[in-house]
């Protein structure tokens, strides 16, 4: 599962964002598209692909939806939270509709392919339905619906990974991109809707990855994150000569695009991920020290009953063996709480993991079931609402004192930070990420710009952020 693995912050200030390139010719003839995305990093990636498909058709984006032609919204079914929230924002479109008959709205992603043509006889506003594989054939559906028909297009495609079309980079900072490496997912965990929203999991050709990071590289951007549902179960066959790529071999061939170019990737399955990839990470001081790896729980029983394929004790030594490879190596996580039949010693059993491993970052939930995952057809959701709210905020309470402690752990060290523009709080700061992914804030001074690393000495932290000031050689 792919669920919030960037930056927490970085992903609230983008969720349910409006999408705009940095420059686009004005078309007054062409029609105008807006997009707005939800959920995790391939959606935003997902969005970008979809803005260059329209191009080359001769569609505008627009980032104010009052003057758009057509409304799409990129969703996510991961919680039923997120469903409401794309469901409350197609009552506020329904206004603008009212006004603009001729309006489209299309829902794309992983809603639109849960719930299938139902969206359009549930919401009577929504003119086309798209799911993450049909992206191509979203123009033909645009003249569809402004026919007056209902656009439906929710196959599943065992091969598409547009590996082919340069995405659009929308909303940019200039300096880091996403860059989608594989779709879909094979693991089966039971609370999981992934896999039939997106469909099995397939690689995408690595020549046509470097190609992209490599582009991205010479327009100036010094920071890719590579995206998959797994990206550690990634595998491309060349049938050139016969050689197999594995994901340690991918994160080689981008890291040796330049040293100037920051590598990351999410996410990570703890079954997975493999020494040969901790030691091509310990190998490139460009790969980033940064490891996302979603637990979902601390208990062995409810691990099975999620088809994790891991125990606690299996977990705990993967944990041991990353601090033992790349010492200082940022963690993170995603726990569940209240999941089918969680006991309070279950829960407990989490709690301790956490003091175990001392996440620098987590994303915590309580459950949300889930229709047509295994869990719904298989368990009870047993748990009381109030139980599992009850279980979060211990959990979160936790965590926080594990996330100062980490921030508190910089303070007096020197790092590396690639600066990604001004502090949300002040022009006279810059702001950036260190190389395990936290974030720093420093006032500005010598001759530094977006898109360039500045050794940064740190003084203090927030449990968010650390603070610090350019060094002095």
């Amino acid at each position: 599962m792919l669920d919030f693995v960037i930056d927490k912050k970085h992903d609230e200030s983008r969720q349910g964002e409006a999408f705009a390139p940095k420059v686009f010719a004005s078309n007054s003839f062409a029609k105008k598209f807006y997009i707005e995305s939800y959920g995790c990093a391939m959606n935003f990636a997902d969005s970008e692909v979809v803005a260059s498909i329209l191009q080359g058709k001769g569609f505008e984006i627009t980032r104010h939806f009052e003057e758009a032609d057509m409304i799409f919204i990129n969703t996510c079914s991961i919680r039923e939270k997120a469903e409401a929230t794309v469901r409350k924002r197609l009552t506020e479109f329904r206004k603008v509709k009212k006004y603009n008959p001729a309006l489209l709205v299309g829902v794309l992603g992983c809603m639109a392919e849960r719930l299938k043509s139902k969206f359009i006889e549930e919401e009577k506003l929504v003119d086309i339905v798209v799911g993450p594989d049909a992206y191509r054939t979203l123009p033909g559906l645009i003249e569809e619906a402004e026919s007056g028909q209902k656009g439906v297009n929710v196959l599943l495609s065992r091969e598409e990974t547009y590996g082919d079309i340069s995405p659009i980079r929308l909303n940019s900072n200039g300096v880091t991109s996403f860059v989608s490496i594989m779709r879909g997912c094979n693991n089966m965990c039971s609370f999981c809707v992934v896999p039939f929203t997106r469909g099995r999991e397939r690689s995408r050709d690595a020549a046509s990855v470097i190609k992209e990071c490599t582009d991205l590289f010479n327009e100036g951007y010094r920071e890719v994150t590579l995206l998959g549902q797994n990206v550690d179960s990634y595998q491309w066959y060349n049938s050139k000569d016969e050689s197999i790529v594995s994901f340690a071999n991918l994160l080689e061939k981008v890291a040796l695009i330049s040293p100037l170019l920051r590598v990351r990737f999410s996410t990570s399955h703890p079954k997975d991920i493999t020494d040969e990839v901790l030691f091509t990470i310990k190998k490139y001081e460009n790969i980033c020290k940064y490891i996302h790896l979603p637990v979902q729980s601390g208990s062995s029983r409810i691990l099975q009953l999620m088809n994790r394929t891991y125990t606690r004790e299996w977990y705990i030594a993967k944990v041991n063996r990353i601090r033992e490879i790349l010492p200082g190596c940022g963690l993170s996580t995603d726990s569940i709480t209240g999941f089918c039949s969680e006991t309070e010693e279950d829960h407990q059993q989490t709690l301790s993991l956490f003091e175990y491993c001392e996440y620098d970052l987590a994303y915590m939930y309580f459950y949300s079931e889930r229709p047509g995952t295994l869990a719904e057809r298989r368990f009870e959701d047993d748990v009381p609402l109030e139980v599992k709210k009850r279980r979060l905020q211990e959990v979160v309470a936790l965590h926080r004192i594990h996330s100062l402690k980490s921030m508190e752990k910089e303070i007096g060290k020197t790092v590396k930070v690639l600066i990604e523009g001004n502090s949300k709080k002040s022009d006279a700061d810059w702001a950036g990420r260190s190389d395990n992914n936290k974030m720093v804030v420093f006032p500005k001074s010598g001759n530094f710009h977006r898109g360039d690393y500045a050794e940064v000495v740190i003084e203090s932290c927030t449990a968010g952020t650390l603070i610090g000031k350019i060094k002095i050689n």
